[in-house]
């Protein structure tokens, strides 16, 4: 084996768990049925002249079970942290209360439950295509060391490698999807 060509696994190694942390992060905003401040992560509301996630435009509280609550501290953002509530997607009917919105979480329907699988798997399939990426990126490298001169051994050692690493990183996603699959099935 040529010391002269090594092929950062490590660094390959670190982007798919990045992948994987962002799928962990995407499923936390996924709602299973029960309040969690986590689930209102990935709204984002325009103010002032930026793009900004709620959380940092009022408190997020859990008071009870079935209820999110957010003391908005502008009152003139109040209505657009409602308007962007309700376009996430997220199927909550947000409740005004001066700078306080309510969110009832309701139970979940079955047609809801499919919905969210759906939304699970594709959020499943986007960290796939990350990780696929970072193979690229890896395979990529390889032929760039193969035309410096790697050898055809190394080439097919370092190509094993990348193709362990991703396959392992795609079977973590596909344990993480089934696991919020059930959670979500779950009455």
């Amino acid at each position: 084996m040529a010391d002269d060509f090594e092929i950062d696994l490590d660094d390959l190694e670190r982007r798919m768990d990045g992948a994987l942390a962002s799928l962990r992060t995407d499923f936390a905003s996924l709602r299973t049925g029960r309040a969690s401040a986590s689930m209102l992560e990935p709204i984002t509301v325009e103010a002032y002249g930026a793009t900004t996630p709620i959380n940092q435009v009022g408190t997020v509280n859990v008071p009870e079970p079935r209820m999110v609550t957010i003391n908005v501290w502008d009152r003139s953002l109040v209505g657009v942290v409602e308007k962007a509530i309700r376009e996430s997607g997220l199927g909550i009917n947000p409740q005004l209360n001066g700078t306080i919105i309510m969110l009832p979480i309701p139970e979940l329907n079955e047609e809801r439950r499919r919905e969210l699988t759906k939304v699970a798997g594709q959020y499943a399939e986007n960290a796939r295509i990350a990780i696929r990426n970072v193979r690229r990126d890896g395979m990529d490298q390889i032929k760039k060391a193969k035309s410096d001169g790697m050898s055809e051994d190394d080439q097919k050692f370092w190509e094993a490698a990348v193709q362990e690493l991703t396959d392992k990183g795609i079977s973590k996603i596909d344990a993480a999807l089934d696991t919020k699959q059930e959670e979500i099935m779950q009455v």
